[in-house]
């Protein structure tokens, strides 16, 4: 739970994409003129995956500028960048300050800075000034309602749609059935609203709470699932996932810590017979401020 090593990133990654929901991607994408250059920003940007993700899906003219506090993870989104533009016929050159993308009339430059979003949203300069959009990935259950009105706050004043993917919103079902699993599911959701660097975590609450901030700031919001559906061959993913919950779980009942491990095992069996199915849930959320006049 809440691992953030690159090579966890890298596993979720297909997963992420094929959640997620196009149509609010293209609601946000079509606020934009088809000759604009969108200046975005991406929140707690890990390697860079959402920023992948939305290249197509927006004009073809883009500036990015990927925010995180790991400088590892910043570290890899060259590389990993690099791979998935040279998959898809994409040309990428590099200096000390940024990626160009380029391709088929695409014109996107990248540019990385290391901020602790936990106690300085804005960095040594406004981050938010002067970006038409701010996204994240996987965040929303991680953060505050205090930080999170910050950010809307921030997003308010730059006048940017957002867009929000891929919020965990405390459903989990796993196929086969096991007598434990709706414990364990419990167990986890407690654990997701513990604090995670950024104050007491909204847990599956993160995107109602973000609804209300946008509403309240004059933002029309639209939410949508994206849930993983993880089939057998989805196995790795399955067993970080699996191994991971237990974590969570005995962290917050640690009495329970020999039924969990029993749990776990038996689920872990599931997966290796290729048997296992695992559901869970997300939630993407697009907000925009209505054109007036």
């Amino acid at each position: 739970m809440n691992d953030f090593k690159p090579d966890w990133l890298a596993l979720r990654e297909p997963a992420d994409v094929r959640a997620r929901s196009v149509r609010l991607v293209h609601l946000v994408a079509a606020g934009f003129p088809r000759d604009a250059v969108v200046r975005a920003l991406d929140v707690a940007t890990g390697t860079g995956a959402n920023m992948r993700y939305m290249v197509e899906h927006l004009p073809s003219q883009q500036r990015w500028l990927l925010v995180d506090g790991d400088p590892v993870l910043l570290g890899e989104v060259p590389g990993r960048t690099h791979s998935w533009a040279v998959a898809r016929g994409f040309e990428v050159t590099s200096d000390d300050q940024e990626l160009l993308i380029r391709g088929e009339g695409l014109m996107c430059r990248v540019a990385t800075r290391r901020v602790n979003l936990a106690t300085d949203l804005d960095g040594p300069e406004g981050i938010f000034e002067g970006h038409a959009l701010v996204t994240a990935s996987a965040l929303l259950d991680l953060v505050s309602d205090r930080w999170l009105r910050a950010v809307a706050d921030r997003c308010r004043g730059a006048g940017a749609a957002v867009l929000f993917a891929l919020t965990y919103d405390g459903r989990m079902h796993c196929a086969p059935e096991e007598p434990e699993d709706a414990a364990v599911t419990d167990l986890v959701n407690a654990h997701q609203r513990m604090d995670k660097g950024f104050g007491p975590a909204l847990g599956p609450a993160g995107c109602d709470a973000a609804e209300r901030c946008f509403t309240g700031l004059g933002y029309r919001v639209e939410r949508a699932p994206s849930d993983w559906l993880l089939e057998p061959d989805a196995d790795q993913l399955q067993r970080q996932l699996i191994e991971g919950w237990a974590r969570a779980a005995a962290e917050v009942a640690p009495d329970l810590s020999s039924a969990i491990a029993s749990w776990k095992a038996r689920r872990l069996a599931h997966v290796a017979t290729g048997r296992s199915r695992l559901l869970v849930g997300h939630e993407d959320l697009a907000a925009w401020l209505p054109i007036t006049g």
